[in-house]
């Protein structure tokens, strides 16, 4: 059958109009769609994040204390992770991620104050938003946690619950909002002229917002508090390093869910966010461990384990853009100077931070978090620095000014917060409940000892 002259016009017109349909389909706007690789993922990384404080911190801590304050680091840790829940979700959440319109430089707003709006079909990238919400939870939950053990043994249990409340709202969020939510220090290489917009900071997995943050905030604590009793001339030794390591192992495992779930994809990234984890890890370790080697003549179960902790620190910031042997560079440095701050610095300078919260998340986070700029370079192996920004020194000095940022605002208010807590509710336990025990005079309870 022969093919009529309107026939002809329609199979060209079908063809064209066939033709056209990628086009017109790349030409529009991507619609954001659930991915179930990527929910499955990040499910499993808000678990193991929120592993990594119960049990892990707290294990971690409860080994590093007298026996006669096990049950207490283990009760702050425990309600820290209800309380910052609660709080997240109230108004933290919100705070932290929404657009703060005129103020968005500084905060964000109130769109999603007590979850308002986030629903079932609520997405964020290529998960539930709801997801997202609680992985970040799980950050809100450990990053004061830390803070724990700079003033264990000896801060009174309701004054820990105020200063946290109020160190979340004043401090944390702020900062994340900062750094995550479009704040001034996503925007550091526009306010110094490097770009003409973004090109902020890298930190990736939290060095800035979490380590250094907790690790200003517990040097403040140590030093309003003041030494526990008898420090520095009294021994006091861990009483249970068996906990210890095994907190330890729980958190180096615990921050693959840290680092690769920051991606919050399961993609190329994300995997090579893990395998920098490890490596920096295990070199952290090693490296902790022959220092003190070489330093003390033997080497220990505690130094090889807060070794590793100083590791996951350092390479936390840059676990999204540094490559394998910038991984190994990083996690060296942080554990040798996390190594010089938590042994010589301290006894050298007296303050008593009982379990080395700025001795290894602060100085390792800072070490990380500068090296961060350095080991983005693809000339060192790594992805790339910020958008826009062109040279390893430009990244460089952005990181150092978001490390004295952070340093500076947080110090400062925690500084405020600890001295506002103290002049009304008051910080420290009686010397007669501290030389009993915070197990007994905080909780009416006898530590456990296994």
């Amino acid at each position: 059958m022969r093919s009529t002259p309107f026939s002809k016009r329609l199979r060209l017109l079908l063809a064209v109009g066939l033709g056209l349909v990628p086009f017109l389909v790349l030409g529009q706007e991507e619609t954001p769609r659930l991915d179930s690789g990527d929910t499955a993922w990040m499910l499993t990384a808000t678990a193991l994040v929120l592993f990594m404080t119960i049990p892990g911190l707290s294990l971690f801590y409860a080994g590093l204390v007298r026996a006669k304050n096990v049950l207490s680091v283990l009760m702050q840790c425990f309600v820290i992770t209800a309380m910052m829940s609660l709080l997240w979700a109230i108004y933290g959440y919100s705070l932290a991620y929404t657009d703060g319109g005129s103020l968005q430089w500084l905060i964000g707003g109130f769109e999603r104050l007590f979850l308002s709006g986030l629903t079932i079909d609520s997405i964020n990238g290529t998960i539930p938003e709801s997801l997202y919400m609680t992985f970040q939870m799980t950050f809100a939950i450990i990053t004061p946690a830390l803070i724990v053990g700079a003033f264990a043994e000896r801060m009174k249990f309701s004054a820990m619950l105020v200063f946290m409340a109020l160190w979340l709202t004043l401090v944390y969020v702020p900062i994340w909002h900062w750094v995550w939510g479009g704040g001034w220090i996503a925007n550091l290489g526009a306010i110094l002229g490097f770009t003409a917009e973004g090109g902020g900071a890298i930190d990736f997995a939290g060095g800035t917002v979490v380590h250094i943050n907790a690790g200003i905030a517990g040097l403040m604590a140590a030093l309003v508090l003041g030494p526990r009793k008898g420090y520095p001339g009294t021994a006091m030794p861990p009483h249970n390093l068996g906990l210890t390591v095994m907190g330890a192992s729980m958190l180096w495992i615990g921050w693959f869910g840290f680092n690769a779930g920051s991606e919050l994809a399961a993609d190329g990234t994300a995997g090579m966010a893990l395998t920098v984890t490890q490596l920096a890890t295990a070199t952290a370790a090693l490296t902790w461990m022959f220092a003190e080697w070489i330093n003390h003549g033997k080497p220990s179960v505690l130094g090889i384990a807060t070794g590793a902790v100083a590791g996951l620190v350092a390479i936390t910031p840059a676990s999204g853009t540094a490559g394998p042997m910038g991984a190994i560079a990083i996690g060296c440095a942080g554990a040798f100077l996390a190594f010089i701050a938590s042994t010589k610095l301290k006894r050298k300078l007296g303050y008593d931070d009982s379990l080395d919260v700025w001795g290894v998340h602060g100085v390792a986070g800072i070490v990380g978090a500068i090296l961060t700029g350095v080991f983005a370079s693809p000339l060192l192996g790594g992805s790339g620095l910020a958008e826009g920004i062109e040279t390893m020194g430009a990244q460089v000095l952005i990181q150092i000014v978001s490390v004295l940022a952070t340093l500076v605002y947080g110090g400062v208010l925690s500084l405020l917060i600890l001295l506002t807590v103290k002049s009304t509710l008051g910080l420290r336990v009686t010397e007669e409940e501290e030389t009993m025990g915070l197990d007994l005079s905080q909780h009416d309870e006898r530590g456990y000892i296994l």
